[in-house]
């Protein structure tokens, strides 16, 4: 899944950037307005795309002055499967709030971070995820590690991009920054936390 652009897994033309700009707006904007939102190369392309959707229906279109306004049409069929596409992201990270809530050993905290946090991964980015996990016990290793195999598999499988999965305790997290390793800075600038308290606001 393009990260950036997540409706581009159903839709991968410019197509999916217009519909997802239309959906995110209340007023309507001319077509240049939508090309600089989009900070597409060709406005000449968005403005093919526009009247491609006009003609299904999805996109209305209203004269002002010189000018062309465009919004999405919200009565169309379509429009609750557009409006849906705006949030696969957020779908993504709710499918893994659910599936970690059913561990049979909780963690104490689960971040997303990086490209995946940012909204501006590809195709080929990782999935970053931040586990915050309570001190180890040996009873509870096997079933902790056989969680992750699958939380793991089942990103993938819900978004095509290979789950990195970074477990630490509160004090292994502590270590790093003050050590100053880049990736604590990662985790306290970027992260958006899925499940669990802030583990920096602890530290």
């Amino acid at each position: 899944m393009d990260l950036t652009s997540p409706a581009r897994a159903v839709i991968p033309t410019l197509d999916a950037d217009v519909l997802t700009a239309l959906a995110g707006i209340t007023l309507p904007l001319t077509g240049r307005q939508i090309a600089r939102l989009l900070e597409a190369k060709s406005h000449r392309g968005v403005s093919l795309v526009l009247e491609r959707l006009r003609q299904q229906g999805i996109v209305d279109v209203v004269e002002a002055g010189s000018s062309n306004l465009y919004s999405l049409n919200r009565d169309h069929v379509a429009a609750g499967a557009v409006e849906a596409l705006m949030d696969l992201r957020g779908k993504l990270f709710q499918r893994i709030r659910d599936a970690i809530s059913n561990w049979e050993v909780a963690p104490i905290s689960v971040a997303v971070f990086g490209s995946a946090a940012r909204g501006d991964g590809g195709i080929s980015s990782d999935i970053d995820l931040l586990i915050v996990r309570p001190e180890p016990t040996y009873a509870e290793e096997p079933m902790w590690d056989q969680q992750l195999s699958d939380l793991s598999f089942w990103v993938h499988r819900w978004s095509g991009n290979r789950a990195s999965l970074i477990q630490a305790t509160p004090s292994e997290i502590a270590g790093m920054i003050e050590r100053g390793e880049p990736i604590g800075d990662s985790f306290r600038n970027e992260a958006r936390y899925l499940v669990g308290p802030n583990i920096f606001k602890s530290l």
